[in-house]
């Protein structure tokens, strides 16, 4: 073995001893790959003009790219979502219309961690407020301590695979970089591009998929086990099917034509994801504003003024529309009838935007909203930049090499690849957020999978679902010790690690059948984007 070669393993044993020692993840992977990258350089081994890449890096990857300001945009479209009361307001309602059957608070449950994975896509958040909001909930009206907690950590974990999803952002521009990486490799110098929308739209399948088959285990859990998920009696719900039909709607509508609007607009070819993520940010500004009213600066009320701020967030979703069919430039143009509503739907919008602002401002969201932002933003970056300087030493030493020989030797071919890259994946998510494997791992693995003829697409959604179940897996599951972290006392940990392992199963079967059947990711992205 070269001594490159040795040094790429010692640094890899040096970066995670430093990670479980608890040293931040972004200055580890800077620190440890500088020092190697200089250790390296005084023996020989290291060609120090790697390093010069790294401004080139920061600018390129980082700085100047488009498609990576979806992040903050989405942060902040999930945190103010999270902070305006969206997901008390969705269980209260969804537990109305389907407690009184068995099984249904925690049918309702799903349902609604999915609508907060498509509107928020941050599983901590997530599972944080599905633990706080329904937990004691469910079992006070004597649910199963396991089945309520195995249900609140995989609804949880949905915002890793449905779309729009940070981790699909991220992890579709490592894919698309990858991917011309490798299609060059091997002579193609016009490959055909990999977008976050191709993501967006092959995760959407897998997606309700896994969402259909959790309602339906915890449907045959309620059938043969009614003591486990009881039914509320009908008395305790209140309020007749009328009235319960319209909280329903009003806790639905909004949030579900903001996320028809941002995913809509993606997969229709009308934005862009970061302009998309733009309309989510306002979209979810606005609902914010139309559901919050100040009364002394500190305390949360119901507004009774929406309904302007609503005909603001239809003049948004118009506007989009009006942007992608008709020329609205004055000069060329001229005035027009799509003109004149274009600036009827701008004056709404700037109305809508300002009244919003001033709500949530005096009630003291907005703060909380963007300090959450700046913090899980400024992560996301910090820690492109220390994995971009990793990458750079880890190829100077020869590590590409040695992972695309480790590789192609693998027993099994594209097979045995495959699969062993989603065990070192798997293995890997016990101990790293997503971010740090999307940014370290896919550009060193990715490449080489992607020369062996592997659709990029289904790569993706396959690497994102093996993350989503790392994050189920006892004893190290990220969503395991958020839950721990606010349930009750009363529920030991031992139920919550015993609850989630039938939604493991579900998820790995889940991940076998995608393996089977690639077209579940590739079907909906050649039939939208063609």
């Amino acid at each position: 073995m070269a001594i490159g070669e040795i040094l790429v393993i010692v640094m890899f044993v040096t970066t995670f001893a430093c990670l479980l020692a608890g040293f931040p993840v972004a200055f580890t992977l800077s620190g440890v790959a500088a020092l190697f990258g200089l250790f390296s350089y005084a023996f020989g081994v290291f060609d120090i003009t790697f390093m010069q890449a790294m401004p080139q890096r920061i600018f390129g990857n980082a700085m100047w790219n488009e498609v990576l300001i979806a992040v903050p945009l989405f942060v902040f479209m999930g945190v103010m979502l999270e902070r305006s009361k969206v997901a008390e307001e969705l269980l209260e309602a969804m537990g109305r219309l389907f407690g009184a059957l068995r099984g249904g608070l925690g049918l309702s449950v799903i349902a609604v961690g999915a609508l907060l994975a498509a509107s928020t896509g941050i599983v901590g958040a997530t599972v944080v407020t599905m633990g706080l909001l329904s937990l004691p909930t469910m079992l006070r009206r004597g649910y199963d301590p396991k089945l309520a907690t195995g249900a609140i950590c995989a609804s949880g974990t949905l915002g890793q695979i449905i779309p729009p999803s940070i981790v699909l952002v991220i992890l579709g521009e490592q894919i698309s970089n990858a991917y011309v990486d490798a299609q060059r490799a091997i002579g193609n110098w016009s490959p055909e591009p990999v977008s976050v929308g191709d993501l967006f739209a092959g995760a959407l399948l897998p997606g309700m998929v896994l969402v259909g088959l959790y309602m339906l285990y915890l449907m045959v859990v309620a059938w043969l086990r009614p003591a486990a998920a009881p039914a509320i009696p009908r008395h305790e719900l209140g309020g007749d099917w009328r009235e319960v039909w319209r909280r329903t709607g009003r806790a639905l509508v909004p949030p579900i034509v903001l996320i028809i609007a941002v995913l809509g607009s993606i997969l229709a070819g009308i934005a862009t994801p970061t302009e998309a993520a733009a309309v989510g940010a306002a979209g979810s500004l606005i609902l914010a504003g139309a559901r919050l009213a100040p009364k002394d600066g500190t305390r949360l009320e119901r507004s009774t003024g929406g309904a302007p701020l609503y005909a603001a967030g239809g003049g948004l979703i118009v506007l989009m529309i009006l942007a992608n069919q008709f020329d609205l430039v004055v000069a060329r143009a001229g005035i027009g009838a799509p003109t004149v509503v274009a600036f009827i739907c701008c004056a709404l919008l700037v109305y809508g935007i300002g009244t919003s602002l001033w709500r949530v401002w005096r009630t003291g969201v907005l703060v909380a909203v963007m300090r959450s932002t700046m913090q899980i933003s400024a992560m996301v970056f910090v820690i492109l930049i220390g994995a971009a300087l990793f990458s750079l030493v880890f190829r100077g030493l020869g590590g590409d090499d040695m992972v695309h020989e480790a590789l192609s030797n693998v027993p099994g071919g594209v097979i045995g690849a495959m699969l062993v890259v989603m065990l070192i994946m798997f293995a890997l998510g016990f101990f790293l957020d997503f971010i740090e494997i999307t940014f370290v791992v896919v550009p060193i693995i990715a490449p080489v999978l992607l020369q062996m003829d592997i659709n990029p697409i289904w790569l993706g959604i396959m690497m994102a679902v093996n993350l989503q179940t790392s994050f189920l897996t006892p004893p190290f599951g990220f969503s395991l010790f958020y839950l721990r972290g606010v349930a009750p006392r009363s529920v030991r940990t031992s139920e919550i690690y015993r609850g989630v392992i039938p939604f493991v199963i579900i998820q790995l079967a889940a991940l076998a059948v995608l393996g089977l059947f690639p077209e579940l990711t590739t079907w909906l992205p050649s039939i939208v984007f063609g």
